[in-house]
């Protein structure tokens, strides 16, 4: 379902528009965003959410079309590694007590600045 359109200019504003889809995503569906741009040495989460016990960690890929590929396709394994290592980052020191889930939300905005999000639960 295509959320809204928004002015698309910049790769950062194709990228907000996407984080922004897909947090909407989850919303609807329950989840609550605990960081977005989560950050530390080692790179950027770009969200992490939590319903009930489990907790998700979703690597955001938009596009403005599907020329390049479709944007999941850019999420290849040394990104999964990435986030994995990135997660553990998340993770240190605390206790999650819950199911963790990697999943990856890929974003097509149209001409018009529509996005549509189809999100691949638990993709690695």
């Amino acid at each position: 379902m295509p959320v809204p359109a928004a002015p698309v200019g910049s790769r950062s504003d194709l990228g907000r528009i996407g984080e922004d889809a897909a947090g909407d995503h989850y919303g609807r569906r329950g989840f609550e965003l605990l960081a977005r741009n989560w950050r530390c040495s080692l790179g950027e989460l770009d969200l992490v959410l939590r319903r009930g016990r489990v907790l998700v960690f979703c690597e955001v890929k938009t596009r403005r079309g599907s020329s390049f590929g479709q944007p999941f396709e850019a999420v290849h394994c040394l990104k999964q590694r990435k986030v994995r290592a990135l997660a553990q980052a998340f993770l240190a020191g605390r206790d999650p007590g819950c199911d963790i889930r990697f999943d990856v939300a890929s974003v097509t905005v149209d001409r018009a600045g529509r996005a549509t999000v189809n999100v691949f639960e638990d993709a690695f």
